[in-house]
């Protein structure tokens, strides 16, 4: 992905247009585009700089591709290549080495003379034989815990020319996101798909059922949150190819553009026919959501059996769904909510939703590093560290431990 640095957009009417190339504009775009393909698949062994500056070259003579976009080229062009790193700190053992043995000898010059008796080849070539190397293999490694000297080891690369175009397109979209204050979605047939890539993606939101059966889906931007902002940011970055893999959906952003107060819209729909490389999803929406299903398996404990096929609660306008639904032998129906990252707004905002439906039986598990964020409850809590403990759960579905009353049996 880009980052806010890549970021091309301009802003026409209130509304933000992201950067994006056309067949009918940027055509030859796609012999640029295969030559970067190429610089990369023949680049093994290079460094980073290295190849950015034939990037660079590809360039030269075209006139509309701004600075800006042949960085935002090299970046998605880096985001699927493996270079190595010095992570032993061998590149800065070997600097202190090479400048030790070269202060004696300092200043250094091109051609000796009467003032300056010490040529530069002279002391490499020195240097050279006390570290039993040659002078190339030294200055290969001296900066390779640099990024710009990382070397190229591996290349995945895309499809084709198309593809890597098409990445880019979707790609600064996302940047926009990177600014996003709210963003809305109204979604139909997929909507299911849509709210598990939201739940994967790990935003925060709010749905209401609309009068038309469909759904109305509100995201908290980047720009509405006060800690974890990068972090946030790149999960709305990443959900936006799932949405995209979708049907029958529309968006709409509100972006923050700098000027205090001065807001742009970013509407969105299928009919912009931007293109998703992502495959369907994993089966859970978390790791705590995977690793509790995982301990949890097939089996029935204690009358209890795990369903991780979500449903959806209805309640007037109001929508539900819950992480898992726990199903006893005798009928008793649990959901289990998993409540992971938040504003306090949008915590304000689950607890009124849990509340709204505090006619059903809900457990919420809450990270201990985000207890001191939460209002007291009013409900079943179970606090964990890192994973949910089976025993923890079993313990508040039993009558014991939760206490429930008759209408929660269904």
């Amino acid at each position: 992905m880009l980052t806010r640095e890549h970021a091309i957009a301009e802003y026409k009417h209130r509304r933000i247009y992201p950067d994006r190339l056309n067949r009918r504009d940027h055509g030859h775009f796609l012999r640029y585009a295969e030559e970067m393909l190429d610089i990369y698949r023949r680049g093994t062994g290079k460094t980073r700089r290295h190849l950015h500056r034939a990037v660079r070259k590809v360039f030269e003579n075209e006139p509309d591709c701004p600075s800006r976009r042949i960085d935002a080229f090299c970046k998605l062009l880096d985001d699927v290549s493996e270079y190595t790193r010095d992570i032993s700190g061998r590149a800065a053992n070997l600097r202190k080495k090479v400048f030790r043995l070269a202060a004696p000898f300092f200043p250094l010059v091109q051609s000796v003379d009467r003032l300056f008796d010490h040529s530069e080849a002279d002391v490499k070539a020195k240097i050279a034989h006390d570290l039993e190397r040659s002078w190339k293999e030294i200055e290969g490694d001296l900066f390779a815990d640099i990024i710009e000297f990382h070397r190229l080891k591996a290349f995945e690369g895309y499809p084709g020319a198309g593809e890597f175009l098409s990445r880019y397109n979707v790609a600064q979209v996302q940047a926009a996101l990177y600014r996003a204050v709210e963003m809305t979605v109204w979604a139909g047939s997929d909507f299911k798909t849509i709210l598990r890539y939201a739940k994967l993606a790990r935003l925060m939101h709010t749905i209401q059922r609309t009068g038309d059966g469909r759904y109305r889906i509100r995201f908290d931007g980047p720009a509405s949150v006060l800690r974890k902002t990068r972090r946030y940011g790149i999960g709305m970055a990443k959900f936006l190819p799932s949405l995209l893999a979708c049907r029958d959906w529309r968006m709409q952003a509100r972006i923050a553009t700098g000027r205090k107060g001065y807001m742009v819209s970013l509407p969105l729909s299928p009919e912009d026919r931007l293109k998703s490389h992502l495959p369907a999803p994993g089966d859970f929406d978390s790791s705590f959501e995977e690793v509790f299903a995982g301990k949890w398996g097939d089996e029935t404990r204690e009358g209890w059996r795990l369903d991780r096929e979500g449903e959806i609660l209805h309640k007037g306008q109001k929508v539900f769904t819950p992480d898992f639904v726990l199903r006893h032998e005798d009928g008793r129906v649990v959901y289990l909510e998993i409540v992971g990252f938040w504003t306090p707004e949008y915590l304000e905002e689950k607890f009124k939703i849990l509340d709204a439906f505090r006619e059903y039986d809900i457990l919420v598990a809450i990270a201990e590093s985000l207890v001191e964020d939460v209002p007291q409850l009013h409900f079943n809590a179970i606090r964990f560290k890192t994973s949910l403990s089976l025993n923890d759960v079993l313990s508040r579905l039993s009558p014991a431990g939760s206490r429930l009353p008759d209408h929660f049996k269904v």
